[in-house]
């Protein structure tokens, strides 16, 4: 079975987006360094990204190629005709059971990018195999949410945390050795 990872960045809030929707504020961290935190050995060992209809309209709205090219993608929506795209595969109807469907097939990890709703619908249902969560240096105040309510409260495995000269963490969380908190 593939795993999936939730690999995201979002402030010392929790915020992962500001309240229009952006993440322009990822631009405003310095990074004298010039690190990718690792996101070229984490894209080239994913095979599937899988992310929410908002996110990907937001892709679409920042008029550049697809950055996913070459994986395979799927998005989650409740629109019954979304736009036909050629890189995407849209799930429109039984979206728990053809996600469970595609994290059982054979092959490389799964990147879930989100949105904020669909972390949480991949959380309640146990979806989710491991977090990769980039703690940005900045306070939002405002915004979206890593995940929005509700959600059920989780315990998380610790696995590994980094620090960046430019004040980010990286830690990464298993949620395999985690139960539900009743």
């Amino acid at each position: 079975m593939r795993k999936v990872i939730l690999y995201i960045a979002a402030s010392l809030d929790g915020y992962i987006a500001d309240v229009n929707g952006g993440v322009e504020w990822l631009e405003s961290i310095p990074n004298p360094d010039k690190t990718d935190y690792g996101y070229q050995s984490f894209y080239d060992n994913i095979e599937a990204t899988i992310m929410g209809y908002g996110t990907f309209q937001q892709l679409i709205d920042w008029d550049i190629p697809f950055p996913y090219i070459g994986k395979d993608n799927y998005v989650v929506t409740r629109k019954s005709s979304p736009p036909v795209h050629p890189h995407v595969s849209f799930i429109t109807e039984d979206h728990l059971e053809n996600i469970k469907k595609i994290k059982q097939r054979e092959g490389g990890n799964i990147w879930l990018i989100g949105g904020s709703q669909l972390n949480t619908f991949f959380l309640n249902n146990d979806l989710i195999d491991t977090i990769h969560i980039f703690t940005m240096p900045i306070i939002l105040n405002d915004g979206f949410k890593i995940f929005s309510k509700p959600f059920s409260l989780k315990k998380l495995k610790l696995t590994s945390t980094e620090r960046y000269t430019n004040g980010v963490i990286r830690s990464v969380f298993d949620l395999n050795h985690y139960s539900n908190i009743r």
